[in-house]
């Protein structure tokens, strides 16, 4: 039998958890014991990650057990965390598990801002790690055995939910590995491999032919399952195809070996034979294609055997018919295995870090609860506090309570000197002028911070678009623009927030300075604000009147209900009501929070009370201001009406009214300081975000042009024709070729030509006897077709131009060998080769009679050997 396929481990890089995780716990969770013992769960979270994907990993149980405590991890903190491209600044790049790389380049790898991603590539090596501690099984024992199926049926599962989730977790094309056809094929491969390993089980535990006949068929047609489906892909190693192959004739072989056994046993020697036949061509078809792949001596013997056992029982007794291949009845299957489900918990030893923590559906429903309480909240006391401004501004109007505590014209009634010891308590016209003072500062900050951070993302933008242009389709990765639109929404929105700030102060400022004298006056001594009220004819003749009696008790009911009111803002303040478990009781029942109707109802329920309580008493004091108005109309009847008197009202009037606004504005602008402060640290935290985003973009821009480097390294480049240089068009030019057209061929480099010099004169070929006898070997180095050849003509000078052709260097000498003598020969090479009318001044044309020289190197010319003629 072969060995058992089993995938490689995908590989990852170094990613720090703690620093973005810790960010998001401190910036969400108030400082104390819970937010610490988050931080260390995230600390603990970073060194399982280490140990389950970052290291190498052992074939067995316990480190599987490690990869599957992380995977569980993972699914727990989903939905807790904002693991999103623009919230959670955390890139998590793994490489293809089945590339191995080049020379130019590393292995292909991909790099994504998503949980779903590390958790789908964390799955992978869930399985891929059990098809390799079910290969290294020890299968002659039953409890490796059952082991290794085991195993296999996990990975096959893992590698299963990878082909169902893969596409929506990363909502981009994945690596190859991780595809959903190639996780499928693998989902096929590892359900075959562990039904081959019952069939094993089977045999070793000798069971009825019928049974392991149908759980090879079975087996056989997983692994044909898994050929047809991965032989068209190329997503799997090479290697693997013949495997399946080898694999899927072997099961069929087995199969059909069996159940020749159960027909032998039901006196079907026909069928015995037709399913031996079979099984002897399959286990030919192994040994002669796959041979290097699997081993299949043993089966092979057992079938030549039996088929030659059964052909001669049936040849000399049986005499039964064999069937043909076609009309054979198909062998059953009995599938026993089947993927398993994952559902977390994968590990028996798992247990949550961050039990503790909420899920996000439950935070952002928190976070909007919280909004509607703060709206509830605010709107109540907002109502609450312009009714006590609407009160003292009518009673300002009125000059009451002064109006009535004004007995002597010339003192200063009691209630303006309480209101001026308040205003001098609280630090008078000094105190607003240092909270007016700081107002710029702040905004200013604020807006540097706001600008800052909008800075990161156009700069960061802006190089994206640029590299967008220049790669185009190869940029594969989510636009700046679109990434950033949440936090440019965010940015407007505190723009604007600050926009209505400086509007407000603006406001403050402009009350401030109409108000600014009555509250200089308040803020002298008795003595001073005696002198600053002028003085009227006293109103003794008033006191004791039931209309002043009655105004009396009027303002102190009107009193009570501001006391009433203030009691309720604090009561409504203090109230707490924590909605976290009815968010999680929604979400466990029904998967969903309808945040809306459980906020709105719950609000009701808590403040409704409240919320009549205010009614009641605003109404109340509307009925009072309604009483004061008309018995100090009565008053005003009754009093004296002169200059004097008019003109110390309306100035006790603008004293009660500086009060009134002073105690408004200090309030306000202590308000506006804390929002500013408070303004600074969202400012901060949103800085913190896109500073974070954007240094997660940038490292995810160098990992990508990093690999688009390499990937364009590995592409094969065409080769170019270089440039012709000028030396050759020039000679080009100057020489035409035979036929009058242009040449599209490049003209070769020409060689240099000596035009000044003449060569020097040839020597005459040494004289020899008529008579000599022709030696046997000169006779036979004669070339006839040079035989008639005439004599040179007398020198002639050396041509100027060269030939247009390209000359090459002369054959060379051999023994025996006379050389090649019409071709041509470079002008430099030969300083014979001149004064010849018949030939071309090129070439060499030697004497009639006269042997051919034998080609010599240049300018190393030496003298023709003796030649005899033949006797006539």
């Amino acid at each position: 039998m072969a060995a058992f396929i089993s995938v490689p481990l995908k590989k990852t890089s170094e990613v720090d958890l703690v620093k973005p995780l810790s960010k998001f716990i401190q910036n969400t969770y108030p400082s104390g014991e819970e937010q610490a013992e988050y931080c260390r769960a995230v600390d603990e979270l970073n060194k399982l990650r280490k140990s389950a994907v970052s290291r190498p990993l052992d074939k067995h149980e316990s480190s599987l057990e490690t990869v599957m405590r992380y995977y569980d991890q993972l699914c727990s903190i989903e939905p807790k965390f904002p693991f999103s491209e623009g919230q959670l600044c955390l890139t998590f790049t793994w490489k293809d598990a089945f590339d191995k790389g080049s020379l130019f380049g590393g292995s292909v790898k991909l790099s994504l801002a998503s949980l779903g991603y590390e958790k789908t590539c964390v799955l992978f090596n869930i399985g891929a790690l059990a098809s390799q501690i079910a290969s290294e099984q020890n299968l002659d024992n039953d409890e490796a055995l059952k082991a290794a199926s085991r195993y296999y049926q996990l990975s096959s599962g893992a590698f299963s939910h990878i082909k169902d989730t893969v596409l929506s977790s990363l909502n981009r094309d994945p690596t190859v590995d991780i595809s959903p056809d190639t996780v499928g094929s693998l989902s096929i491969i590892m359900l075959a491999q562990a039904q081959e390993v019952f069939f094993l089980k089977a045999t070793r535990d000798k069971m009825k032919d019928a049974v392991i006949a149908k759980l090879a068929n079975q087996a056989a047609d997983f692994y044909g399952d898994a050929l047809k489906q991965c032989q068209y892909k190329d997503a799997l190693p090479k290697e693997v195809y013949p495997v399946l192959a080898a694999k899927h004739c072997l099961m069929q072989a087995h199969a059909e070996y069996h159940q020749s056994i159960l027909a032998k046993q039901q006196k079907k020697f026909g069928e015995e034979i037709g399913r031996l036949q079979h099984a002897a061509d399959l286990v030919k078809t192994v040994t002669s294609r796959y041979d290097e792949y699997v081993s299949v001596k043993d089966l092979s013997d057992r079938v030549s055997r039996a088929l030659t056992a059964a052909k001669k029982d049936n040849d000399f007794i049986y005499h039964d018919r064999v069937p043909d291949l076609k009309d054979l009845d198909p062998i059953g299957k009995a599938p026993l295995v089947k993927s398993t489900p994952i559902s977390v918990p994968l590990s028996q030893k798992y247990t949550d870090l961050f039990e503790k923590m909420v899920p996000l559906a439950v935070q952002q429903s928190m976070s909007l609860y919280n909004q509607r309480k703060g709206e509830l909240i605010n709107g109540t006391i907002a109502r609450m506090r312009d009714a006590t401004t609407l009160c003292n501004g009518v009673l300002a109007s009125l000059n009451l309570p002064a109006a009535i505590e004004d007995v002597s014209g010339d003192s200063v009634p009691q209630s303006i000197l309480q209101k001026s010891k308040a205003v001098i308590e609280q630090g008078g016209i000094q105190t607003i002028d240092q909270l007016v003072k700081d107002l710029p500062e702040l905004l200013l900050r604020n807006k540097e911070i706001l600008e800052a951070s909008l800075k990161f993302l156009d700069e960061e933008e802006a190089t994206d678009n640029e590299l967008k242009c220049k790669f185009k389709e190869r940029w594969q990765r989510t636009p700046s623009i679109e990434l950033y639109k949440p936090l440019r929404s965010e940015g407007a929105n505190l723009r604007n927030i600050l926009d209505k700030a400086i509007s407000a102060d603006a406001i403050v400022k402009e009350r401030y300075q109409s108000q600014r004298e009555a509250i200089s006056i308040l803020c002298k001594g008795e003595a001073d604000l005696n002198a600053s009220i002028p003085s009227a004819n006293p109103a003794k003749t008033m006191q004791g009147s039931e209309v002043v009696n009655t105004l009396k008790s009027l303002l102190a009911h009107l009193d009570e209900v501001k006391k009433e009111r203030e009691q309720l803002e604090n009561d409504i303040k203090s109230v707490n009501f924590d909605m976290t478990t009815k968010f999680l009781t929604a979400l466990a029942q029904d998967g969903a929070i309808n945040e809306e109707a459980l906020s709105v109802t719950e609000l009701d329920r808590v403040y409704g009370g409240y919320t009549d309580r205010v009614q009641k008493n605003l109404t109340k004091q509307e009925d009072l201001i309604g009483q004061i108005q008309v018995a100090h109309q009565e008053f005003s009847k009754m009093k004296q009406s002169n200059s004097e008197a008019n003109l110390r009202e309306e100035v006790l009037k603008k004293l009660a009214a500086g009060h009134d606004s002073y105690i408004e504005l200090v309030a306000n602008l202590r308000e506006g300081t804390k929002f500013y402060n408070d303004l600074t640290e969202v400012l901060l935290k949103f800085q913190g975000k896109c500073s974070d985003i954007v240094f997660a973009r940038k490292t995810e821009r160098d990992e990508l042009l990093k690999d688009l480097q390499q990937s364009i390294a590995r592409e094969p480049s065409a080769p170019s024709m270089p440039a012709v240089p000028s030396y050759q068009n020039a000679a080009s030019s100057s020489t035409v070729p035979a036929s009058g057209g242009s040449s599209s061929t490049p003209t070769p480099a020409p060689r240099t030509v000596y035009t000044n010099k003449q060569p020097p004169p040839r020597p005459p070929p040494p004289a020899m006897p008529t008579s000599a006898p022709v030696p046997v070997s000169a006779a036979q180095n004669v070339n006839p077709a040079l035989a008639g050849a005439t004599a040179p003509a007398p020198a002639q000078p050396l041509p100027s131009t060269i030939p247009s052709q390209a000359q090459g260097p002369p054959f060379p000498t051999y023994p025996g060998y006379t050389g090649y003598y019409g071709m041509p020969m470079p002008v430099g090479y030969n300083p014979y080769m001149y004064g010849h009318q018949t030939m071309p001044p090129y070439l060499y044309q030697p004497q009639a009679g006269q042997a051919p020289y034998p080609t010599q190197p240049s300018g190393y010319p030496c003298p023709q050997p003796p030649f005899f003629p033949p006797q006539q």
